[in-house]
């Protein structure tokens, strides 16, 4: 992999000294609208994004596709899902597993996961603190790793590819499923609904998203395409490659170790 480094300056006229840099961190305070909106973050996501009709249909829609692949005759032995969340995706889920493991950073989404999910009737649930940049598991230990609506919240997502890459298995499944945002369609979708509900509920919804959503469609599958050559591409809702004619995107990639020896 390569990586552009930007050499610091030697003159200390320029570069921070560490006193001033400590300086700087102290003096930033976060915004209050977004400590309000990250403290609710848990309660109100169900309702954000499956209480209308066709924003539920829509949400629905981006797992199924997520999820056509593998049918009930698939088997994985162990799954884990990042930024798992409330746990929606799990519904989705058709093939089997011996254990499927969801991971989030946020305790709070995961304790609605958990009476969301009490049982499986698949195999065995479980449920972790985690982030997703530094993962507690062991190398090799998945056979398959989901991220819905995860990577379009990343800083730095090739970085994240390779955590994920780590805890595959070689000839692992990695599955990313993405919104089409900047695209046309998405663009045109948020002010359908969402923006205007958000608005209505006190939250600054453009300010959120500008936060939330830090990585374009484009520049990521850019990313995925480089690291993962070969993987199985999905649109929706048309077939057709389109940022701006769809709504989300999946990504398939089979983990080679060989070629992604992180």
């Amino acid at each position: 992999m390569i990586s552009a480094q930007y050499p610091p300056t030697r003159s200390t006229a320029i570069r921070p000294t560490q006193e001033q840099n400590v300086n700087t961190k102290k003096a930033y305070k976060e915004d209050p609208a977004w400590i309000a909106y990250r403290n609710q973050f848990a309660s109100i996501y169900d309702e954000a994004n499956y209480t209308s009709p066709l924003q539920s249909w829509v949400m629905r829609s981006s797992h199924k596709l997520l999820e056509r692949p593998f049918g009930a005759e698939k088997h994985f032995n162990s799954v884990l899902e990042v930024g798992a969340g409330t746990g929606e995706h799990l519904d989705f889920i058709q093939h089997g597993y011996d254990r499927y493991l969801l991971s989030d950073m946020d305790h709070h989404t995961l304790e609605i996961a958990k009476k969301r999910h009490p049982i499986s009737t698949k195999g065995h649930i479980e449920f972790s603190v985690q982030s997703g940049d530094q993962l507690s598991f062991e190398d090799n230990s998945f056979d398959r790793l989901i991220a819905a609506h995860v990577l379009e919240h990343i800083y730095q997502p090739h970085k994240m590819l390779q955590e994920w890459a780590r805890v595959l298995k070689n000839g692992a499944t990695m599955s990313i499923l993405i919104p089409t945002d900047p695209g046309l369609a998405w663009r045109l979708g948020r002010h359908l609904g969402p923006r205007k509900n958000a608005r209505a509920k006190g939250i600054p919804y453009d300010y959120i998203m500008a936060r939330e959503h830090v990585n374009s469609c484009n520049n990521l599958i850019a990313i995925l395409r480089h690291m993962f050559p070969g993987a199985i591409e999905s649109w929706w809702p048309l077939p057709i490659a389109s940022i701006d004619l769809n709504l989300f995107f999946t990504f398939h990639a089979k983990i080679t170790k060989e070629q992604h020896d992180l």
